[in-house]
């Protein structure tokens, strides 16, 4: 549902406060911040890559999210192929899975797709930090064969503490499960401090990451995976009978980006947070008229309001689908429905765009809840 709403309402002209990225980098701004010069992309040779990824992105990934061991990175065309190549590989029919409320479409597909048995992480366990200790040690049991969670959480913006980490990964280890760990928007935390990859010191896990999120560049279409290797080597075959390999120009654009990390989602996360400050005001404000209530976002630049009158109501799905589309029409401002995350009385709400674009797309969303309010 995810990408087909975007597909029939994300157009010109619209304030779209959806988004669970940052707002993307230009050209220009990318080859000022990166220094990509005209003769670096001249000297490009537009041949072949190979099905892992070519040595200088691969190393540049490695650097930063694989303790320097660029063997255990795969790159890909954005994570969603990451995903689709290792947990196609990963996982068998009769696979007992346990897999995070509410996660990326993808992520929770692939298990199902496969036949496996899945089970779920209510996303009532997780709060202040950590997994209910409890329900960690109920659903992750001796032959549970892979844990699928997304931390910083998308849409909710909930996450794990550094105490929260270390328990989760000390049970996947203690039970032999493979930790499945999707980290798009780690590097934006607000809670605590940014979570190191879990993958980063080898062990049973693998990791997402991509440059479509933080480092505000989706239309690069760049992931990885961080895994162990024989897990890499075993998703060639597949991928040589399908994408085979990423461009050198755009790897030669990846490998610079990585290497520009900290400029690049630095800048994207100061703007976030200044949005993240107002976004906290007016939902104080709104909150107090009865007409949304929140739980703040620990990570990422997203979030999962609530529509009180869709909730008090008892609503279904349909109805905040409704809610967006009339949104959409009378103000020109996108929500994503909370029905593509398994929420019926909410939406994705996104803070990572331009201020001011931001700011109107708060005040269509104000203008027309007010309208909708209690007695009305």
């Amino acid at each position: 549902m995810l990408e087909e709403w975007y597909r029939r309402h994300l157009g010109p002209d619209i304030h779209d406060i959806s988004s669970s990225g940052v707002h993307p980098y230009t050209f220009a701004e990318i080859r000022d911040l990166c220094r990509i010069s005209a003769a670096d992309l001249d000297e490009i040779v537009m041949d072949d890559s190979v099905s892992q990824g070519g040595a200088g992105i691969r190393e540049a990934i490695a650097d930063r999210y694989a303790g320097g061991d660029a063997d255990r990175v795969l790159v890909t065309h954005g994570s969603s192929e990451a995903i689709a190549l290792t947990l196609g590989t990963l996982l068998h029919p009769g696979d007992r899975v346990v897999v995070q409320e509410g996660i990326y479409h993808s992520l929770g597909h692939y298990p199902r797709a496969a036949g496996c048995e899945v089970v779920t992480l209510p996303a009532t366990a997780v709060r202040d930090g950590e997994i209910d200790p409890e329900v960690l040690t109920a659903l992750v049991t001796p032959g549970t064969a892979a844990v699928i969670v997304n931390f910083p959480h998308n849409p909710s913006g909930v996450s794990l503490s550094p105490q929260g980490l270390k328990a989760l990964t000390e049970r996947t280890a203690a039970t032999g499960a493979t930790l499945v760990w999707d980290a798009a928007t780690a590097e934006i935390a607000h809670r605590w401090e940014v979570l190191p990859d879990p993958g980063a010191d080898g062990g049973d896990t693998v990791s997402y990451g991509t440059f479509s999120k933080t480092f505000g560049l989706p239309g690069l279409r760049v992931g990885w995976a961080v895994a162990p290797q024989p897990l890499l080597t075993a998703t060639f075959p597949l991928r040589d009978r399908t994408t085979l390999f990423l461009s050198p120009l755009v790897e030669l654009i990846a490998e610079r980006a990585m290497r520009a990390a900290d400029a690049l989602i630095g800048a994207r996360a100061a703007e976030a947070r200044r949005n993240l400050a107002h976004l906290t005001e007016w939902m104080a404000e709104h909150e107090a008229l009865g007409l949304v209530r929140w739980t703040p976002p620990e990570g990422g630049v997203c979030a999962l309001p609530v529509f009180r009158e869709l909730e008090r109501a008892g609503a279904g799905p349909e109805a905040v689908e409704r809610f967006c589309l009339e949104l959409l029409d009378r103000h020109r401002t996108l929500l994503v429905p909370g029905t593509a995350f398994g929420a019926p009385h909410g939406a994705r709400l996104g803070f990572g765009g331009p201020e001011e674009a931001f700011r109107a797309g708060l005040d269509g969303l104000s203008a027309f809840l007010r309208t909708r309010g209690p007695g009305r």
